[in-house]
């Protein structure tokens, strides 16, 4: 005897793809495959139907259209590439495949995403900050150099800064721009210069080249010894759509080895122009000053000349003149200011005279009586006919009121409550009635509830 039915046991095609779908799904979930792309076929509707192999396996993958994104059509047969997506499988065949999200050529894919995360890690801790790069000198005394003494770069700016200010020595340090050594010897050339302190400003450069070409300047042992130069770095390093980590430290960079030999000098021919105009200057300054100096000679013998005895007692007798005027007129001026100050002051005693103070004082109580007496009249008006309202008001709510319109007050003899209700009080109990005008007592005979 069978223990299961295998009928009843039994699942579809469907079902078990279905399941080994939602198993491969969960269990691998989505994943970076690299890998060389085969049976690469584009179809009608957009989407790319593909196979990534090496050497000794493949996996089949779909790359829709709306997952698209970049250049994807520059893929071919053959290309090395980084694919992202999503393991599952294809339920009508049963086939696994690749779905997948996202893929970049294989080597650059990775180093792009090494130097986003770099990048990222250092500006956040401030290695970028233009507040903490140095300026560049105007007219520096040495220039150094920081590349291959081979390459065209060293070439092109020793070429400008011989044209522009040949007068400017220039000193290199070799390195390795490129390959597994470079990054290494670029960091001791720089504590070369660093430790011999002989240049004002330094260029780090050379020429251009893929993104693994200029992988060595994308260092960060580098950027961070770059960072922490105390002499101004230029960082000139490919062409000015290149970029690299170095260039962001830096605290100049240079679209161009050229444009670095552009920015460190200045044209030759501009600076003699300069020194030419200064020296005009400086000889209209020397001119100016002589004759500065003549004209103070001339004004100083005049000064001497004004200066002898008979000049003197003429300046004292026009100055005593002067004075004598000037005090008569001040004496008739403060004789006219005394004059009016007296007229002002008996204006004022008159004003105060006491006649005139009593009789202001009695006009000022007369009309004080009668302002009293009206206030106070008025006031006892308003009060009495405010106590004639207040004393209406109260009579309409008193309970006498209402028991002068024939009401009575019930209450019961024995408990003294005040009745309400016939069933508060029983027959054969004695009431107290309060009238108007005196109360009585009664017996009840009978109760009449009324409900």
């Amino acid at each position: 005897m069978l223990v299961n039915d295998p009928v009843s046991a039994a699942i579809s095609v469907s079902q078990l793809n279905r399941r080994v779908k939602t198993l491969i799904e969960q269990g691998l979930g989505r994943v970076w495959v690299e890998g060389e792309i085969s049976n690469l076929s584009r179809h009608g509707s957009g989407h790319i139907y593909l196979s990534l192999k090496d050497d000794s396996a493949q996996v089949s993958a779909a790359w829709f259209r709306q997952r698209q994104r970049g250049p994807a059509i520059g893929f071919k047969n053959g290309d090395r590439v980084l694919a992202y997506g999503l393991v599952s499988i294809y339920e009508a065949r049963g086939n696994y495949q690749l779905i997948i999200e996202q893929m970049e050529p294989a080597g650059e894919g990775v180093l792009k995403r090494r130097f986003d995360a770099l990048k990222l890690k250092l500006a956040n801790e401030g290695l970028f900050d233009e507040d903490r790069k140095r300026p560049l000198p105007a007219l520096p005394g040495r220039i150094g150099i920081i590349t291959s003494p081979t390459g065209a770069a060293v070439r092109d700016i020793l070429s400008i800064l011989g044209r522009r200010f040949p007068a400017v020595p220039v000193v290199i340090y070799p390195a390795a721009v490129q390959g597994d050594v470079a990054a290494g010897e670029l960091g001791s050339a720089l504590e070369t210069a660093i430790r011999r302190a002989e240049c004002d400003v330094l260029i780090l450069t050379r020429g251009g080249g893929s993104l693994e070409d200029l992988w060595a300047f994308n260092d960060e042992q580098l950027a961070r010894a770059i960072a922490a130069c105390p002499i101004p770095i230029i960082s000139a390093i490919g062409h000015e759509i290149d970029f690299t980590i170095a260039d962001f430290v830096a605290d100049v960079r240079a679209p161009t080895p050229s444009g670095a030999a552009e920015i460190v000098v200045p044209n030759q021919s501009d600076w003699l122009h300069r020194i030419g105009g200064l020296a005009a200057r400086i000889a209209r300054v020397g001119q100016r000053t002589l004759e500065d100096k003549a004209q103070q000679l001339d004004w100083l013998g005049r000064r001497l000349l004004a200066s002898s005895p008979a000049a003197t007692l003429r300046r004292q007798r026009d100055s005593l003149r002067e004075h004598s005027g000037r005090l008569r007129s001040a004496m008739r001026q403060q004789l006219l200011e005394q004059k009016s100050q007296l007229q002002s002051v008996s204006a004022e005693l008159l004003a105060l005279s006491p006649a005139l103070s009593v009789q202001r004082s009695i006009t000022r109580l007369a009309q004080l009586r009668v302002r009293l007496s009206t206030s106070t009249r008025d006031r006892l008006s308003n009060t009495s006919h405010k106590i004639a309202l207040l004393a209406r008001a109260l009579n309409s709510v008193s309970p006498l009121a209402t028991l002068d319109r024939g009401y009575a007050i019930v209450k019961n003899e024995t408990s003294g409550n005040v009745l309400l209700n016939a069933a508060g009080v029983a027959p054969g109990e004695d009431i107290r009635a309060r009238l108007s005008r005196g109360e009585i007592v009664a017996t009840v005979k009978k109760v009449f509830t009324n409900e």
